[in-house]
């Protein structure tokens, strides 16, 4: 018999608490240092990552939220592991989309070392360069990206698929590392921006992996730990 789903801690409930006053999709300006991303950036990033024979199969490795939120169609979707980068709440400090001054969020990227499962979704073969410009104006809107699209070979089945995917650049003022795990879990449970909270990020990252069979052993710990924190601030008799 196959065993039942685990019971996540972090729940609807807690997630509800924990809601941006006035919720907004519009693009806010970007942080200092930074410029926003014009038609003609994604254009020579596209050209830059597909080169001149792209061929008709392009795919694209999600491990955060286009996972549970992907920015462009796709015609096939499979999971899959990357050897060499982990998943890491490493993109630092988000004071706009998740966060806020008072308490800044901390947004998943891969990180050096390790391994990590997520899911490839291959593009529509006569929609790549308007995917890909999708998916771009969703995850780099502004310039210079603190985690650049890269190629990654991911071990799917019996197949090993080249995929593009963001990667952490170390050398960002925005690399977040060495904070301990109760740590995390504090930023996660409080900060919430325009476009929702940490807490929904990432209750919605653990239930989607969890439904496509994806156990992340650091991320069922963080959801545990951000519930706690969350029913001590909103529910101190519960």
């Amino acid at each position: 018999m196959p065993k039942p789903p685990r019971q996540m801690r972090l729940t609807e409930r807690h997630v509800g608490y924990v809601q941006p006053e006035a919720p907004s999709e519009d693009m806010p300006p970007p942080p200092p240092g930074m410029r926003a991303a014009m038609p003609d950036d994604h254009q020579r990033t596209i050209t830059d990552l597909l080169g001149p024979d792209r061929g008709d199969e392009v795919w694209i490795f999600a491990y955060g939220s286009l996972i549970w939120k992907p920015a462009c169609d796709f015609v096939e979707m499979r999971t899959g592991l990357v050897r060499g980068w982990h998943r890491a709440f490493c993109l630092g400090w988000n004071n706009r989309f998740r966060g806020s001054d008072a308490n800044p969020g901390l947004m998943l990227a891969l990180d050096r070392g390790g391994a990590c499962k997520g899911v490839l979704y291959r593009l529509p073969p006569g929609q790549i360069e308007q995917s890909m410009t999708s998916l771009l104006e969703r995850e780099m809107g502004w310039l210079p990206s603190p985690f650049p699209p890269r190629w990654v070979n991911v071990n799917s089945g019996e197949r090993t698929i080249r995929a593009i995917t963001f990667c952490i650049d170390r050398n960002s003022g925005r690399y977040v590392s060495g904070l301990p795990i109760e740590a995390i879990a504090d930023v996660l449970a409080t900060a919430v921006g325009t476009r929702g909270s940490m807490a929904e990020y990432l209750f919605a990252t653990v239930r989607h992996l969890e439904d496509i069979g994806i156990h992340d052993p650091h991320l069922w710990q963080l959801q545990a730990l951000v519930a706690d924190r969350i029913e001590t601030a909103y529910e101190p008799d519960r």
